[in-house]
Formats: structure tokens, C-alpha cells, sequence
């Protein structure tokens, strides 16, 4: 059975500064891989405790990881930047779940994508709205529900 079908089946096991460090290096990839430069003060990094279908919360250190940093690449480059990365990670295993191209604040540009293997999450988006806030793009990743090494996986 899969994760996804049985509640109780073995979670990925991963150290949170190894989720982050790959984090990093992954938004960095998709970065360098977009033609953009990172900003790295606008970095935010949040662990997030697990919930199950019905609002579980396990007590064994089971956590998600959110990362996100942007780029301040302008927005007249954010379609060129999801069609290639769209390419780019379907060359690497991932799925692409929603895409658009930038066509205004409104309707700017998106792609997100998942590993089917593994079910990490990336998102490429612009984010701001240009107006009130600068329109800058964002990279982010979001790994499946992990438990550190050597701990006893609670049970429901």
C-alpha cells in the first residue's frame, strides 16, 4: 500500500537540516535553471507538524518542510522562466499540476509541479501584486510529511 492509502505506512525518514539543505540547493537549481538570481534575505523557512485526514497530530516529530525565496527577475521574463522550468523538471521526474504564463497581475505566471516517486512539491510563481507590492518571482518547495531518523513512527 501506498502512503497515501494506509495511514499507518512508513514515513520518509530525513534529518530537518538535510530537508532544508535540499530545499535550498532544489530552489537554487530551479533559480539557476530559470535564469534568475536569488534573493536571499527574502528566504522563509517553516516546519510544519503533520495532520492527518481527520486533524490527527502525531507527537513522533513528523513534520513537513515549506521554503520559499524570490527572485527579483522582472515580470517580462516570468513566461519564459515556468516554460523553462516546466521543461526542466519533467526531464527530472516531476508532474506538472497547474501552469500558466504571465499575462498581468491578475493572471501571472504559475507552475507547480510533484515528484510521483517521492512527493515533493515545487512551486514557480510570481507573487505581488505591482501595484501596492513589486512583482517578484517566487521559488518554493514543499516536501510530504517525513519523521528524523531513529524515532518510533506513533501509530493511529
Amino acid at each position: 500500500m501506498s502512503q497515501n492509502d494506509d495511514k499507518n505506512a512508513p514515513l520518509p525518514r530525513t534529518e530537518r537540516d538535510a530537508a532544508l539543505k535540499w530545499a535550498k540547493d532544489f530552489t537554487a537549481y530551479m533559480a539557476e535553471a530559470s535564469g534568475a538570481e536569488l534573493v536571499p534575505t527574502t528566504e522563509k523557512v517553516n516546519f510544519e507538524e503533520c495532520t492527518g485526514a481527520h486533524d490527527e497530530l502525531a507527537e513522533d516529530g513528523r513534520y513537513s518542510l515549506f521554503y520559499y525565496v524570490y527572485s527579483s527577475a522582472p515580470s517580462t521574463q516570468h513566461t519564459q522562466m515556468v516554460r523553462t522550468l516546466r521543461d526542466s523538471l519533467q526531464k527530472h521526474g516531476y508532474k506538472v499540476t497547474d501552469y500558466r504564463e504571465f499575462k498581468d497581475a491578475y493572471s501571472s505566471a504559475l507552475l507547480w509541479a510533484e515528484n510521483e516517486k517521492n512527493n515533493y512539491r515545487v512551486m514557480a510563481e510570481t507573487v505581488g501584486s505591482g501595484k501596492t507590492k513589486p512583482q517578484r518571482f517566487s521559488f518554493a518547495v514543499r516536501t510530504p510529511c517525513m519523521l528524523p531518523p531513529g524515532v518510533k513512527q506513533q501509530q493511529f
